[in-house]
């Protein structure tokens, strides 16, 4: 009977391990279908596109590089430690209130003068800039998710109103740092698919997948221009790294972008690590009347990539900025500390090297920019 009852035991534990192998194998099979075939995932560079990325210097091994050594390895005890805390959540991490905004206001932005410089900011990355009369909308991410799956993921941030294709002005052309999913967002792109867009090597890969014409895409490497009117349009280096599918990490390249009017710059730095490229990029350039500069996402296991606030701070002073305002925060959770440690230690750092910070509200038009336009708008929020 014992011998008996044993076997049984065997037996149903046998089927419950097959069982489980068979949910595994399926998940994993599912896993690879949708990164094979989900349209959001996006496309890998081919044939001519390819090609140039093969010629370009800042690749190697069919891998692009940066300048300096990154590491970018992460031991798999430290990889389960971030998902734990990630899963657990932490006090802070997410606003509890509800973020006041301004409505964007297009007949205020039409009525900046070709002669000044402005800038709107929707949360995170996503902005629109205005040089020389010539508006130009920065990593636009208008959707619900920052995210690899459209059902789960980093969400933002609940707002009063969230910034809409529909509400846009009208655009010379869309500027694209990078393809990961905080900055390039398929549900926005295809809605913007008729517009004009400047990226990076190999990003139009994805613009392309997704029904943008040919055409209608201008892609360079570091150190390459483009001229839009009388804005040049320069790709600068920046310390990070790309990749939306499971096996296509630098195969396309990230970096910022220096805008350059008649009288006026403009320095948009999207994601970086500190880098000895922002003083390369100060001395090539000169001053910089304002410096959008990523300040969030940042931590101590990924510090290469990311900066923490008091480098964003250095960083602005590298690239000679007449003015700092921190960007990369704000609307989503993407990473362990908390949605206001970003801009408050960035705050404590500016004061501290005299930098002038800009922390204008969500969706407020600044014209100049106009100092006068930042507020501490966090500091009345849980």
């Amino acid at each position: 009977m014992r011998r008996t009852s044993f076997h049984s035991s065997l037996m149903i534990i046998r089927r419950m391990l097959w069982i489980l192998f068979g949910i595994l194998a399926a998940l994993g099979l599912a896993l690879v279908l949708y990164f094979s075939f989900a349209s959001r995932i996006g496309a890998n560079p081919q044939g001519a596109r390819l090609e140039r990325i093969k010629a370009s210097p800042n690749q190697r091994d069919g891998r692009f590089r940066n300048l300096v050594e990154t590491n970018m390895d992460m031991p798999i005890g430290t990889m389960l430690g971030v998902l734990w805390e990630f899963i657990k959540g932490g006090e802070g991490r997410e606003p509890k209130d509800t973020i006041p905004v301004v409505e964007f206001d297009a007949a205020a932005w039409a009525s900046v003068p070709d002669s000044a410089i402005a800038v709107c900011w929707f949360g995170h990355s996503s902005l629109l800039l205005k040089v020389e009369g010539r508006t130009f909308l920065c990593d636009p991410v208008f959707g619900e998710r920052a995210s690899t799956f459209s059902f789960a993921g980093p969400k933002r941030f609940a707002y009063v109103r969230h910034m809409d294709v529909d509400q846009l002005p009208p655009i010379d052309a869309v500027l694209l740092s990078h393809d990961h999913y905080d900055h390039l967002d398929h549900e926005t792109i295809v809605r913007l698919k008729d517009q004009r867009f400047i990226a990076p090597l190999g990003v139009g890969a994805h613009l392309e997948h997704w029904g943008v014409p040919a055409d209608s895409i201008v892609e360079k490497d570091w150190w390459e221009s483009v001229e839009l009117g009388a804005v040049k349009l320069t790709l600068a280096p920046s310390r990070h790294f790309s990749g939306r599918g499971m096996t296509n990490r630098f195969s396309t390249l990230w970096g910022s972008w220096v805008l350059q009017g008649r009288s006026k710059r403009v320095y948009f730095g999207a994601d970086s690590g500190y880098s000895p490229s922002f003083k390369e990029i100060g001395e090539r350039f000169g001053l910089f009347d304002l410096a959008l500069l990523e300040c969030g996402a940042y931590n101590e296991r990924w510090p290469e990539i990311h900066m923490m606030p008091e480098e964003t701070a250095q960083a602005a002073v590298d690239v000679g900025a007449r003015v700092l305002m921190p960007i990369h925060w704000g609307k989503f959770s993407l990473a362990m500390h908390p949605w206001k440690e970003p801009v408050t230690r960035v705050e404590a750092k500016a004061a501290e090297l005299g930098i002038t910070l800009l922390t204008p509200r969500i969706g407020r038009i600044v014209n100049g920019p106009d100092l006068g336009l930042s507020e501490r708008w966090w500091a009345e929020l849980d």
